[in-house]
């Protein structure tokens, strides 16, 4: 007879230089389940998930890992696959060249004497397709797909393994709600199975509302186990990080009167830009004013514009640019990103680990390397000075790393997106332009990346902010515009905005 557990990590222990990741964490979930693993970033979650799975062999920590019963030493992906556990990570591993059935029996192809039977594929892969919600041809390249369908490919993938433990990490980060709300019924479908889901997510809303029972990692130690209906959304968070968050937002020092008679910091008019893809209007006629000291939210739905307006005030999307951008009165060049940074406009992007940093370097060449040429001498850069700019730098975002010279893929999730900022202040920004800032990161980073925010508006920096979360939104802007179809549709202040009048605006009502 199957134990009700399918599950059980006893005692894990796993360090790698300088650092404690794991120790002696105790994880058991049982058979047909949704179980929610959650944790500030650096817990421990990805870790485990990583133990779990097999990305790092047996000989690498100690402790066991059960599955239905059985000791499991596994030496590779492949060994955790053969368990039956299969992982959807946040960054999709997509071959976007192949197409989708092609994809979805990567590594795992059906053969027939010898030779990958690419007929029967591609009706497997349909079926597999069905099963998820997913309505395109199994032909089509994954390269045309948004993110949400890649997301359900992955999923596919999974299934196609035979997986009986379906581990997703952050699976709604990139996702629209529309999708998110998709994936979550799909996952609801699979516990209607008795398939067994691991569910990692930093959203607590959607924590509430899929979880069976939720585990709480913190520090690499188990915080406990605790059955979703028998915890509240603010002792989780207390769990998480260790004590009691009775402020999701900080309070801002800063009165709105004195920010509306502060001057124009950035100034952008009839900015029109057309999709150097397509050629079609993608901005029309866009006008907008930040102040010195003012945090400026920018609201709307995917795919409204929102990140394209930045990226083409940084000269780096759209073709056909007409419009004026002003910086304290003065008119900006917009051709090249190394003139609108030198002239002290700075954007901190969306995706960190895509364009935000270099993962395979340290902490010190990632934060230093947009203001080299503030510490250029005769065409030498002053390292001592460098150094120096980095340390006071990490000790003044609270930076978690062993040293400067940290790789920072090694890093947390929260400490990656403050390096990023922090690269961007070493260049002593006049404007600074934020694109979904606490992305991916747990509530107590989410709180001191707002802190920080809150600080730099204080020192009189304009900030703008883009932000697909309305509490986010709500809760951190002197300002909100909202934005539909690549045109503002509205305007609201503090003290008037709601999430009823933000979607409204967002979706082309008002």
């Amino acid at each position: 007879m199957l134990s009700q557990n399918i599950l059980e990590m006893r005692h894990i222990h796993k360090e790698f230089p300088g650092v404690t990741a794991l120790d002696n964490v105790d994880f058991t979930v049982r058979r047909g389940e949704v179980h929610v693993l959650v944790g500030e970033n650096g817990a421990g979650k990805s870790t485990l998930m990583k133990i779990l799975s097999g990305v790092y062999s047996a000989d690498s920590y100690t402790g066991e890992v059960v599955i239905d019963g059985k000791i499991q030493r596994f030496r590779s992906i492949k060994d955790g696959e053969k368990a039956g556990v299969a992982v959807i990570y946040q960054e999709l591993t997509l071959i976007k060249y192949m197409n989708v059935y092609e994809n979805i029996f990567l590594g795992n192809e059906i053969v027939r004497n010898g030779l990958i039977d690419w007929d029967t594929a591609y009706i497997e892969a349909r079926k597999l397709m069905e099963q998820v919600g997913l309505p395109v041809n199994p032909a089509e390249k994954v390269l045309n797909l948004g993110i949400g369908t890649q997301q359900l490919i992955e999923i596919a993938k999974a299934i196609a393994k035979k997986a009986s433990i379906l581990v997703l990490d952050e699976p709604t980060s990139s996702l629209t709600e529309k999708e998110a709300e998709h994936l979550l019924e799909l996952i609801r479908a699979f516990r209607r199975q008795n398939i067994t889901c691991i569910f990692i997510s930093h959203k607590l809303k959607e924590v509430f509302q899929i979880a069976d029972r939720i585990t709480v990692l913190r520090d690499g130690r188990t915080a406990g186990t605790y059955d979703a209906a028998d915890i509240t959304e603010d002792k989780l968070i207390s769990l998480m990080v260790g004590r009691e968050l009775t402020q999701r937002f900080p309070p801002s020092k800063r009165n709105p009167a004195d920010i509306n008679k502060n001057e124009a910091a950035l100034e952008i008019r009839n900015w029109t830009v057309f999709n150097p893809v397509t050629g079609r209007v993608a901005l029309d006629n866009i006008n907008l004013s930040v102040r010195k000291g003012e945090i400026l939210g920018i609201s709307g739905l995917m795919g409204a514009g929102r990140t394209e307006l930045c990226l083409s005030l940084l000269g780096v999307w759209g073709k056909k640019i007409s419009g004026e951008a002003l910086l304290f009165g003065k008119t900006v060049s917009t051709q090249n990103p190394s003139e609108v940074i030198g002239a002290g406009i700075d954007y901190l992007s969306e995706d960190r680990k895509g364009s935000g940093l270099v993962l395979i370097q340290n902490v010190r060449n990632n934060m230093a390397l947009p203001s080299l040429y503030h510490r250029l001498s005769g065409g030498f850069i002053r390292q001592d000075e460098e150094l120096a700019q980095v340390e006071q730098m990490i000790k003044s975002l609270r930076i978690k790393t062993p040293s400067v010279e940290q790789l920072v893929q090694n890093l947390s999730g929260g400490n990656q997106q403050k390096v990023a900022l922090g690269k961007w202040l070493l260049t002593k920004p006049r404007v600074l332009i934020l694109d979904e800032p606490t992305r991916g990161i747990d509530v107590g980073a989410k709180y001191e990346i707002y802190t920080i925010m809150q600080n730099l508006a204080e020192a009189g920096i304009a900030i703008i902010m883009i932000s697909s979360e309305l509490p986010e939104i709500l809760g951190m802007s002197d300002r909100i515009l909202v934005m539909y179809e690549g045109k503002i549709t509205g305007e609201l202040s503090r003290a008037e905005a709601t999430q009823e009048k933000i979607i409204a605006y967002a979706i082309g009502e008002k």
